[in-house]
């Protein structure tokens, strides 16, 4: 709303022009502006047309824009890997399914050791057999859970 004092009436005559005085403008939200540690630098960077299109490529696979996977790919360590998380959601998924099934078959093993463990025919060779098999399958599960977690930990950088 303006008000007496946001209006002056400038010249005379035909000629004469309205001039508003508005009181400085108000914040209308938004991000707030930072006040220290924004990008103010600019670099300029030169690419072959073989170059860009493994960019666009990288852009549309991993979900990030250029300067993003050029940041983190220089500045943040050269050894880092960028990572689909799509591809290794799916991946993870199966390697589940697949520790999944290990699991029924010793579950399946197990239970046919106790039937002939019933029947009096459980061979000593049957069950160092089955205790191998359970060690490496226990062996595996461990190996993949540390994995896991250092996907975890770089992720999280």
């Amino acid at each position: 709303m303006l008000h007496k004092k946001d209006l002056a009436l400038w010249g005379q005559g035909q000629n004469s022009q309205l001039i508003f005085f508005m009181e400085a403008s108000k914040n209308k939200g938004g991000r707030p502006r930072l006040e220290t540690g924004g990008r103010t630098e600019h670099v300029v960077v030169r690419f072959t047309g073989e170059e860009d299109r493994q960019l666009c490529a990288l852009e549309k696979e991993l979900g990030m824009n250029r300067s993003e996977i050029i940041r983190k790919r220089v500045l943040f360590e050269a050894e880092l890997i960028v990572i689909n998380s799509k591809s290794l959601i799916r991946e993870l998924d199966n390697v589940g399914a697949e520790l999944g099934r290990a699991g029924n078959n010793i579950n399946q093993l197990a239970r046919h050791a106790n039937v002939l463990n019933a029947a009096g025919k459980l061979t000593p060779e049957f069950t160092a057999k089955f205790n191998t098999l359970l060690e490496e399958y226990i062996g595996i599960q461990h190996e993949l859970q540390s994995s896991l977690r250092q996907i975890i930990r770089k992720m999280n950088r």
